[in-house]
């Protein structure tokens, strides 16, 4: 099991929320979130965080910074 935050999820969310991000988005909007939270058996906020934490890590796997625009000049 992995964890979002205290929060220890099942393989089977595990494989709802990568799937999605893989295949769907690495970004989804407030309605996108909710069917993937619903999908998973999360709330909306486990959901976001894990998408947030799942994205700085697929950043810094591609070299870039871990947080969305802070890419300087």
């Amino acid at each position: 099991m992995a964890s979002v935050g205290q929060c220890a999820l099942a393989e089977e969310q595990l494989r709802v929320l990568e799937e999605n991000f893989t295949k769907v988005t690495k970004h989804p909007d407030q309605v996108t979130l909710v069917l993937i939270a619903a999908e998973a058996g999360l709330t909306e906020e486990e959901t976001a965080k894990w998408f947030r934490m799942r994205n700085a890590q697929w950043r810094q796997a591609e070299g870039l910074p871990a947080e969305l625009g802070s890419v300087k000049d």
